[in-house]
């Protein structure tokens, strides 16, 4: 089972890409709550240099509502990353598959708001 969806944003730098994304995960409904640059932390803490590579954690409150109120603990899975990775050619841009990373918990109404979840980041991804 895959775990993302993966999409090339071809000839396309990380800057580019991410005000690409940003945009789309908002016209999706979704805001981003936390950004972590891992090519400036991996060189700041061990001094390794590293490709472009930045994390954004997606939140739809709507979603995350729903998903709490079924599951409390869920907010230890939240919230959805979003990748930005520098490759060859452009930048790769890969969003969890909240289904995938959800499937341990056993509850078939969680499934459910993780499968819409899934179809709204897949959206947002393929609009970039």
């Amino acid at each position: 089972m895959a775990y993302t969806h993966d999409r090339l944003l071809a000839n396309t730098g990380i800057d580019d890409a991410e005000t690409r994304v940003r945009a789309a995960l908002a016209d999706a409904g979704f805001g981003v709550l936390t950004e972590i640059d891992v090519k400036a932390t991996m060189k700041k803490k061990i001094d390794k240099d590293m490709a472009g590579y930045k994390i954004l954690g997606a939140c739809n409150p709507n979603m995350a509502w729903q998903a709490i109120g079924l599951e409390p603990r869920i907010g230890a899975m939240l919230p959805c990353n979003v990748i930005l990775r520098s490759v060859e050619g452009g930048t790769e841009v890969s969003a969890i598959d909240p289904v995938a990373s959800m499937s341990a918990v056993e509850n078939p109404d969680l499934h459910a708001v993780a499968g819409q979840v899934r179809d709204m980041l897949v959206r947002a991804v393929d609009a970039a």
